[in-house]
């Protein structure tokens, strides 16, 4: 294997290059700057190493053979990646993060949050980005037990932990609905505990690896459905299978469609007030990965987004 590196070198690489431009052995070694008897060492040795030949030498100008042809192709890839990599050890020694791990809550609304990672690719930084998507408290626990940088989507009141600090995302407002073949599509409203207890709910489990976490609007001996996420648990209710409250922002075109009907209840409607936390290093400031992402979340407009509201 070591061989084979040795011979995938960035210098023998632009060898091969070189030589497949220069049309000769000789004309190659001219642009390198070498003796042709060393650039037909090199070339040997080369080839010894990967136990092909490269170059037909039964003509008088230097042609590749077609494995020299796919190995001069996957050079450009190659020595572009080696590029990147420099590129990416040095602005990383500038202080750039080398991984960012983000966490949202599943009723955080995907493509704003996509469209923020489509403008910091833009800037062609070295930090790596990493997405995780969790459940309720599964949120919290992620970003206090450090395997996450920033969390979108944290309840304000489980983000009180040192080092952790938080600052308002915004309202998301949830609707309560049910398919349009379910029971309660057609009951007259506003729909009473004792209405909605007679039906399945459908829940998204929370996340948290420890203890058994968060359940919102179940009722006291209500049968339940739990799914793992919010797509599953839309999926669920309008095929029928129970009733619940969705974000308003997933569920506004299945309403609007007719797929999906809106119920009001007895009590208020549902918001649920929601932050972003991050991560305070220990020692010097802010990483610019994060930085910019903390930036990013101080417009009204992309916290509107993100929340749906």
């Amino acid at each position: 294997m070591q061989s084979i590196r040795n011979a995938l070198s960035s210098e023998n690489l632009h060898l091969l290059a070189t030589i497949a431009e220069s049309g000769s052995l000789a004309a190659a070694a001219r642009r390198l700057g070498v003796v042709p008897s060393a650039l037909s060492y090199r070339l040997r040795r080369m080839e010894e190493l990967l136990d092909v030949l490269l170059i037909d030498r039964s003509t008088r100008r230097a042609q590749l053979t077609p494995a020299g042809q796919e190995l001069l192709r996957a050079s450009v890839h190659l020595l572009a990646e080696l590029e990147a990599v420099a590129l990416r050890v040095r602005r990383v020694a500038h202080g750039w993060e080398s991984q960012l791990v983000l966490v949202a809550d599943n009723v955080v609304a995907t493509e704003p949050l996509f469209d923020l990672l489509e403008q910091f690719y833009a800037l062609n930084a070295p930090t790596r980005i990493k997405l995780r998507v969790e459940v309720l408290s599964g949120v919290t626990e992620s970003l206090a037990s450090g395997h996450s940088d920033l969390a979108i989507g944290v309840f304000p009141e489980q983000a009180q932990f040192a080092g952790i600090q938080h600052a308002p995302l915004g309202k998301i407002p949830f609707v309560f609905a049910v398919a349009r073949h379910h029971p309660l599509a057609n009951a007259p409203e506003p729909l009473s505990d004792e209405q909605r207890g007679a039906h399945r709910v459908v829940t998204v489990a929370d996340s948290v690896s420890s203890g058994q976490g968060l359940t919102h609007n179940v009722l006291l001996g209500q049968d339940t459905l739990t799914v793992p996420n919010m797509a599953l648990k839309l999926a669920a209710q309008m095929a029928g299978l129970g009733c619940g409250y969705l974000p308003e922002s997933l569920a506004r075109a299945h309403i609007a469609s007719g797929a999906l009907v809106p119920k009001q209840l007895a009590q208020p409607g549902r918001v649920a007030n929601v932050a972003y936390a991050w991560r305070t290093p220990t020692h010097g400031p802010i990483g610019p990965a994060l930085q910019w992402w903390l930036d990013k979340l101080k417009h009204r407009k992309i916290r509107a987004a993100l929340t749906g509201s």
